[in-house]
């Protein structure tokens, strides 16, 4: 009979890194239902023969680079639990500051119209839904199988206030129709070397690469979003640690005041923004037929 403390042992000797240990009781939980309370408490108690098969068939999984947040299918973000899969990129802390700075820009009351573009899981535009109920959120990817997993995530966080549309960027949004725009888009160097390491390495690449410098996407968000925003309306984007000059040269070009680049917890640059100043943008116009909501 193999027991919670043979499991963790075997996970010990299997496992390296500073989250090693840690891993070792998410899988337990995840995989054996058996939380980190029962592991301390009672580490002679043994564990089913099927239970024991999954963990270490997750175990293995890890040790061969799999991203835990796929083997568990989950990850934590904002003050929700989100289902994850390799379709989309893994939420991670650092784009909480972007929420954050787009919460503090949204009074509490406000019935804006708001777009969250690339939406992968979902995160960013359900953190905004759950903290600004009476806002209404479209959430666009070009990929429709990250819209199915941002559906599932929208469906157990019970939002009402969130749609979900195949398309890319702002190609459905009419000329002045949203109080704000955010984004987490592609912003990865096409040969920058951490594509090949870690856990990047085993996300969606087309959700990490934007050009040579990492800035295609972050220029066409820019310079088309200005059309789609309400005068003063905000556009708020996460970005690489050294492409905040880069960002905040072309908020300023594209008629943006009020620009600003803040820091992630990390203290690297991560989130920059500016408002519409110019009400005699040029509109923007698209080609929307083939766009459809999902949600």
């Amino acid at each position: 009979m193999t027991t919670i403390q043979d499991l963790l042992a075997d996970a010990h000797r299997v496992l390296t890194g500073d989250d090693a240990r840690q891993e070792s009781e998410w899988l337990m939980d995840a995989c054996c239902g058996i939380g980190r309370a029962r592991q301390v408490a009672h580490p002679d108690a043994t564990v089913p023969a099927d239970k024991v098969d999954q963990f270490r068939s997750a175990l293995q999984r890890r040790h061969s680079g799999e991203p835990l947040a796929y083997i568990i299918g989950k990850r934590d973000f904002w003050d929700m639990q989100l289902y994850v899969t390799p379709d989309v990129l893994i939420p991670q802390p650092d784009t909480e500051v972007l929420v954050e700075q787009a919460l503090a820009r949204i009074p509490d009351n406000a019935a804006w119209r708001i777009a969250d573009l690339g939406t992968g899981s979902g995160a960013i535009a359900l953190a905004l839904a759950k903290e600004r109920p009476a806002c209404q959120l479209v959430a666009s990817d070009t990929s429709a199988a990250a819209l199915s997993v941002a559906a599932r995530n929208v469906k157990a966080c019970r939002v009402s206030n969130v749609s979900l549309i195949n398309t890319s960027w702002l190609a459905p949004l009419g000329p002045g129709s949203l109080d704000m725009i955010v984004s987490n888009p592609p912003y990865v160097a096409d040969d920058d070397p951490c594509l090949l390491e870690g856990d990047v390495s085993r996300e969606p690449r087309q959700a990490l690469v934007a050009g040579p410098e990492g800035l295609d996407e972050l220029e066409q968000i820019i310079r088309d979003s200005a059309h789609a925003l309400k005068e003063d309306g905000w556009l708020l984007v996460e970005h690489g640690h050294d492409q905040a000059s880069a960002v905040a040269t072309m908020l300023a070009s594209s008629g943006y005041r009020e620009v600003f680049t803040l820091q992630d917890y990390g203290g690297n640059d991560r989130v920059s923004g500016g408002r519409r100043d110019d009400a005699d943008c040029l509109l923007y116009t698209s080609d929307a037929a083939d766009d459809s909501v999902l949600v």
